[in-house]
């Protein structure tokens, strides 16, 4: 079943806004005395809320597994609080290297590989997209997004790369769009990622496009949400700039990420498709019901064994915490990492800066109040993104500071997790501003 099919009861209003919650507990980290305290690999003590949160959930037997990582500056590796197990089954623990299903924290990889093209002159921030893809150029656009879809008027602008950037293009989505729209989006296959091998009840089966052209095509002959550079609205477009990002380098879209960012990175446990000699670090994920949680997609039988019909720029990739902690690193690097650069410091700063229209309006959007960059929330000097099973990750760096939470569950508002994560670090945080100041 497609991931964004079990989506549409995944991600609420409410559940993709804290999404991006872990970048105001980033920011208010400021001036805290943590100096030489977090030398330590297992920072747990330094973290005592955080830590307590993460074991009360292990121990219930709510989740198998709540990792949090921490990393400072260019420190090689990331420090961290929690643990647990890869299966609720299974004893073997969770580590920086084990393996997570990071659904839309695949948008700022897919966002940053579009910037190295942008930056290197094969992308234009304000191009039009029919320049890359033809197909884009005369779209129409719904008069009533829930209406049919033959109640159109002309788009009164051609989407550009920054629309697609900061889903502001007026595309769809099978986890936003109602009616006829997403009748079509599950018809002709526009998934956007992948959950399971089994039938989830309640969700009927959606057989992906085959390919990610055929997929661009498809999505090409349906009619906008709403017109271009107005309204801020969570879409398919970070999937759509896969399909951009091979035609204007060349390459198949997960070849690029594997040479211009996992490669250069160290990203060895970054994929699309998890090989099979790979499958014992493989977390298992856990659909939540009535409190209780059941696997859905256990690691040794995952549909992410297989390879992917559409590989989903916005929603598609397995990584581990250290591989993604690298990534992160990269960015505080402003595109550095171990001596290597990655991308220009100017592709980072813009890709990580408010990259919204200015004729986009915000109000009453998850966006209200805030900035949106290249696949990722842009708030003051933060930037990142969370994930449909619970996974958080953002860089601050005003603090020069890398954070991620790594969890496996679905729904994620199911639990109130990341929430309470953030009121348990605010909780440390006090204690030790009362430590500073005593």
């Amino acid at each position: 079943m497609s991931n964004a099919a079990f989506d549409s009861a995944v991600l609420s209003r409410r559940a993709l806004f804290r999404g991006g919650s872990l970048l105001a507990a980033g920011a208010a980290l400021s001036g805290l005395p943590f100096g030489r305290a977090l030398l330590a690999h297992d920072v747990s003590e330094d973290w005592p809320n955080v830590a307590a949160l993460a074991d009360r959930y292990v121990s219930d037997r709510k989740v198998a597994n709540l990792l949090v990582t921490f990393g400072w500056g260019q420190q090689n590796h990331p420090h961290t609080v929690g643990g647990g197990t890869l299966s609720l089954a299974k004893p073997t623990p969770v580590d920086e290297n084990s393996l997570y299903r990071i659904y839309s924290m695949s948008k700022p990889i897919t966002g940053m590989a579009t910037m190295i093209l942008i930056d290197e002159g094969k992308l234009g921030l304000d191009q039009p997209l029919h320049e890359i893809l033809p197909a884009f150029r005369d779209m129409q656009v719904l008069v009533d997004p829930e209406g049919p879809l033959e109640d159109t008027v002309p788009a009164d602008r051609p989407i550009t790369i920054r629309q697609l950037l900061t889903h502001t293009a007026g595309l769809g989505y099978q986890i936003i769009s109602k009616g006829p729209l997403l009748a079509a989006y599950n018809e002709l296959g526009l998934v956007g990622g992948r959950v399971s091998r089994m039938p989830i009840p309640g969700f009927p089966p959606v057989t992906p496009a085959p390919g990610l052209e055929a997929w661009a095509d498809r999505l090409a002959g349906l009619p906008l949400m709403y017109q271009p550079a107005t309204k801020w609205s969570y879409s398919c477009s970070i999937d759509l700039l896969g399909r951009v990002i091979e035609v204007a380098s060349g390459m198949e879209f997960e070849a690029f990420l594997k040479q211009r960012i996992f490669e250069p990175c160290g990203m060895n446990s970054t994929f699309m498709q998890v090989p099979q000699s790979e499958a014992y670090r493989l977390t298992d994920n856990y659909g939540i019901v009535a409190g209780n949680a059941f696997p859905i997609d256990p690691g040794v039988n995952s549909i992410y064994l297989d390879p992917p019909e559409v590989p989903a720029g916005g929603g598609g990739l397995v990584s581990s915490p250290k591989d993604y902690d690298r990534f992160l690193r990269m960015l505080l690097g402003y595109g550095m990492l171990d001596g290597l650069r990655v991308m220009s410091e100017e592709a980072v700063r813009v890709g990580t800066s408010d990259l919204l229209p200015a004729t986009v309006d915000t109000t009453g959007s998850w966006m209200q109040g805030q900035g949106h960059g290249a696949g990722g929330r842009s708030v003051g000097q933060t930037f990142g993104w969370g994930g449909a099973a619970g996974t958080l990750a953002a860089v601050d760096f005003g603090l020069n500071l890398r954070s991620a939470l790594f969890t496996q569950y679905m729904p994620s508002e199911s639990y109130p997790i990341r929430d309470e994560f953030l009121a348990a670090m605010e909780a440390d945080m006090s204690a030790k501003r009362a430590q500073k100041a005593a």
